[in-house]
């Protein structure tokens, strides 16, 4: 919403109160988020991805953030599938296992986003951004997964394309403003105290 500038009114869902629950579930019955409710056209819609090409469509930005052009769609696609399926779910498990009363770090897990951190690095090697030359749906995937897996699995020192592409990503003003409205939430996240002291 940030990246595209558009207009829209944010609601907090808390998954605690069984009211407030029912309310999501309602419009998204696996009760999870996030939801988009587009009341000009009557339509609900959950799903990152899935908002973000509604979105793209219905309320485009200067930019789009999924390129026109159908080769360059499927890589954008692409990448945000490998961010969400290879970098944000090994990165909740390991988050998931410490809110269950874990005390180390999965290595399977871990060897997951090692893995993945070093394809990300190739990747990165001949690109700005994860799609290519624009930010795109893929750099909208890759930053809060890479975020809180930074937290668990630090960038070793020689993936030097990853990390200058983690730095190009933190200092997106969309991704700045996120994390800045997050910054109330990260005491109730467990790994808290490996959050980078300039986003606390």
């Amino acid at each position: 919403m940030y990246e595209l500038e558009t207009d829209f009114d944010k609601r907090l869902i808390n998954l605690g109160d069984p009211d407030s629950r029912a309310e999501l579930a309602a419009v998204w019955p696996l009760a999870k988020f996030p939801v988009l409710r587009d009341h000009e056209r009557q339509r609900d819609l959950p799903e990152s991805s899935v908002i973000i090409e509604y979105l793209d469509h219905y309320y485009p930005g200067t930019a789009p953030l999924i390129p026109r052009d159908w080769d360059s769609a499927l890589e954008v696609r692409l990448w945000d599938r490998f961010f969400d399926n290879h970098v944000q779910t090994p990165m909740q498990a390991i988050v998931s296992h410490r809110l269950g009363g874990g005390t180390d770090k999965p290595q399977a897990e871990r060897s997951a986003l090692g893995a993945a951190y070093g394809i990300i690095d190739q990747r990165m090697a001949t690109r700005r951004w994860a799609g290519g030359d624009a930010f795109s749906m893929a750099d909208c995937a890759a930053a809060p997964a890479l975020f809180y897996a930074l937290t668990l699995e630090p960038l070793p020192p020689a993936l030097n394309h990853a990390t200058a592409y983690v730095e190009r990503l933190m200092e997106r003003p969309s991704v700045r403003r996120v994390l800045e409205e997050a910054k109330p939430y990260f005491q109730y996240y467990p790994f808290a105290e490996a959050i980078p002291p300039r986003f606390r």
